[in-house]
């Protein structure tokens, strides 16, 4: 069995604060960011929090757990930033997430970080301690 694996870690700055409030707006987003990666959705969750003291909005925390792995979010419409896992396995193309995302939430600034996972024990991406 192959475990090698693509995650993505994807910032999003500047972005629509209203879309990052709105939870259906979101799972949307990654629902087609989904089908964008060629993933098999198996299920989907997304929650809305409630705004902490001093807070206009708050933001909302979602999964989609696909056969290949999952893709998560975090929110913080008050400052306009979304912090986003794409974790795939097999076929998929992970980096059309980051394409689907940015456009959704109108994104100005982003980062991608690329960490390839399921490599030998002795990759740099292994903490020893």
């Amino acid at each position: 069995m192959d475990t090698t694996g693509t995650h993505l870690l994807l910032e999003y700055w500047c972005c629509d604060s209203e879309a990052l409030a709105t939870p259906k707006v979101i799972e949307s987003a990654m629902l087609e960011a989904a089908e964008a990666i060629g993933a098999t959705v198996l299920k989907s969750f997304f929650h809305k929090f409630d705004p902490s003291e001093g807070e206009e909005e708050a933001g909302v925390s979602g999964v989609i757990i696909i056969a290949e792995s999952h893709l998560s979010i975090h929110t913080w419409p008050d400052r306009g930033y979304a912090a986003v896992d794409v974790y795939t396995c097999g076929d998929c193309k992970p980096h059309e997430a980051n394409r689907v995302l940015r456009k959704a939430f109108r994104s100005g600034p982003s980062e991608v970080l690329t960490i390839t996972r399921g490599i030998s024990p002795t990759s740099s991406m292994r903490v020893r301690g």
